[in-house]
């Protein structure tokens, strides 16, 4: 029963997870069957906070499974989030609150991140993260974006 209530959670969060922009890719590992392995760039904005992009690279394995959508990817991933204008809150923020997730198996691990705001020095923090239904993985990435006042344009 807690399974199934937590699969409705994440089915009811995912209207507010970000979706990814490819910005890049490259190759890692030539494939003779089907797509090289390779480390792909992403960009997404925070769905709840305006003025804030994060750019993702991560692993995607390539072969015949990596192709069809079978593989696994592997937990690794960096994270950098950025201000690009004003900063501004379009709702209420949550503690740890997922701000993006991606399956990086078909059907039991995912890659998230999820945002932390600290009051105390009013700084935005994205980590990344990926798990799986059983075991998720120590390794981790994290990024911090100080509130700044934003330049107005003359």
């Amino acid at each position: 029963m807690r399974v199934i209530k937590g699969l409705l959670g994440v089915l009811l969060a995912l209207p507010f997870c970000a979706s990814a922009e490819q910005i890049g890719e490259v190759s890692t590992v030539f494939k003779w069957m089907g797509p090289n392995d390779k480390i792909v760039v992403e960009a997404f904005d925070d769905p709840k906070v305006a003025g804030v992009t994060c750019y993702l690279s991560r692993a995607k394995t390539g072969g015949v499974k990596g192709g069809l959508g079978l593989a696994e990817d592997r937990a690794e991933a960096s994270i950098a989030c950025r201000q690009f204008g004003p900063i501004r809150f379009t709702a209420e923020l949550e503690e740890g609150e997922e701000v993006f997730r991606e399956r990086t198996s078909l059907v039991f691990k995912t890659m998230q991140v999820v945002r932390f705001f600290d009051e105390k020095r009013n700084t935005l923090v994205y980590l990344v993260y990926s798990d799986r239904v059983i075991e998720g993985s120590p390794q981790n990435a994290v990024t911090a974006i100080p509130i700044l006042p934003w330049p107005e344009k003359s």
